[in-house]
């Protein structure tokens, strides 16, 4: 397939010069199954450069496959070849643009998609609709431009004043009474974490970052990072019109630079409105595929440290580091054995919390965040805290990087290098 980045695009309702993958903002739904080789040209026809990360899949970042060290010059393009394992967990996941420095600009312009991976272990669901809520914000002036960020903005973690799913902003999801949708949830976000509630329901979780839990669960709130996805079921029993809200979420605050609650009040995504005859209720799934445990033989432990604060030589005399170091792609922070097992410990020392993403090998975590029992590949970091994560470092060798999942952070230097050798 090819997939265009460009200007041009349909936001909440109106044309915009943000940009868009093939002109639809979110770009297509990719769907793939295990034993998949994508191909895929990435032309850029926008006027920064650019690259593709498939978001959570387990595969290379050898060559020209989810490489995030490639780059791809305006008016150059550059053909992906990602070969899926034929053992890759069914779920959901999702693209966007990786090149360092651009990452949250491009991501805040609308280029973002959904990435499905079909077949597989997974329990038969009996849904009557399967839907991607992708959820993004930006900020549009007057002229449909994509604002551009201030200083305090871009140190603290941009939040867009629209905040769209699949696009649209506020969109109405239909449903009958008693019927089951699955709901696959991508927070697609350059920093706002969503708590997410959905007016009197309770949602049954059946997974996290593209892995089914270990069994359904009940949720009055559902808390997902930047990057984080979660597949929902969600059934109204009785008619009515129900507000899907991200309430306010205290992210902390860096030094004198302010923080608090992400918003003032809960932030309206989307309606769902149940009407017409009343469906036959199915049963919701007790039981799930069997999901992976931790491995017990570690090899090796680590502690990784994220540090933000005043006082540093970044941007407005404000540091983004990891161990110390701004982000440097020539550099190998950490070079790790292939087929082994690693326990890293996160550590958090600043005031704000922060998204721990790493690319191509998914972890468990143990201690410091709700531990969900499967691999994911993005948890939130507590301020003044810590988490504790088992990696299992298997099938592929390569070269790639862990950063804060804050993208403007990421951008300015809170990423670091990742080595795997045989």
């Amino acid at each position: 397939m090819t997939l265009t980045a460009a200007p041009g695009a349909r936001l909440a309702g109106r044309e915009t010069s943000a940009w868009a993958f093939n002109g639809t903002c979110p770009g297509p739904t990719l769907r793939l199954r295990p034993g998949d080789l994508l191909r895929a040209r990435l032309i850029n026809h926008i006027d920064q450069p650019t690259n593709l990360h498939t978001h959570g899949l387990h595969v290379s970042p050898h060559g020209n496959g989810d490489n995030p060290f490639l780059t791809i010059e305006p008016g150059d393009s550059l053909d992906y070849a990602i070969a899926v394992p034929t053992d890759h967990p069914a779920g959901t996941f999702w693209y966007h643009p990786h090149h360092h420095g651009t990452v949250a600009d491009q991501i805040f312009s609308g280029l973002a998609g959904a990435l499905l991976v079909d077949g597989g272990p997974a329990p038969d669901l009996s849904v009557a609709d399967d839907l991607v809520l992708l959820i993004t914000d930006t900020t549009l002036d007057g002229a449909g431009r994509v604002a551009a960020p201030s200083r305090m903005s871009r140190m603290m973690g941009r939040e867009g004043e629209l905040v769209l799913v699949n696009g649209q902003h506020q969109p109405v999801i239909t449903t009958a009474p008693g019927a089951v949708q699955r709901w696959r949830v991508i927070n697609g976000c350059v920093s706002r974490v969503l708590a997410l509630r959905l007016a009197d329901h309770h949602v049954t979780q059946i997974a996290l970052d593209g892995v089914f839990l270990p069994a359904p669960a009940d949720r009055d709130e559902m808390v997902l990072a930047p990057g984080n996805r979660a597949d929902l079921l969600v059934r109204s029993t009785r008619s009515g019109r129900y507000a899907l809200v991200s309430e306010p979420y205290d992210r902390g605050s860096l030094g004198m630079m302010g923080g608090g609650p992400s918003a003032a009040g809960p932030v309206t995504l989307a309606t769902l409105v149940a009407s017409g005859a009343a469906e036959a209720s199915a049963a919701l799934p007790t039981r799930l595929p069997a999901p992976s445990t931790p491995p017990d033989n570690v090899s090796r432990r680590r502690q990784i440290t994220l540090a933000a604060g005043m006082g540093g030589m970044g941007m407005g005399g404000t540091s983004f580091t990891i161990d110390g170091r701004t982000y440097d792609p020539e550099r190998d922070d950490q070079t790790v054995a292939l087929d082994t097992i690693e326990e890293w410990t996160v550590v958090n020392t600043s005031t704000m919390d922060h998204p721990f993403h790493l690319h191509a090998w998914p972890f468990h975590v143990l201690t410091g965040a709700p531990a969900a029992g499967v691999l994911q590949d993005v948890v939130l970091v507590p301020a003044r805290g810590s988490v504790r994560l088992r990696i299992p470092f298997t099938d592929y060798p390569g070269r790639s990087v862990y950063h804060c999942h804050i993208l403007d952070h990421e951008d300015l230097g809170m990423m670091a290098t990742i080595n795997v050798r045989p």
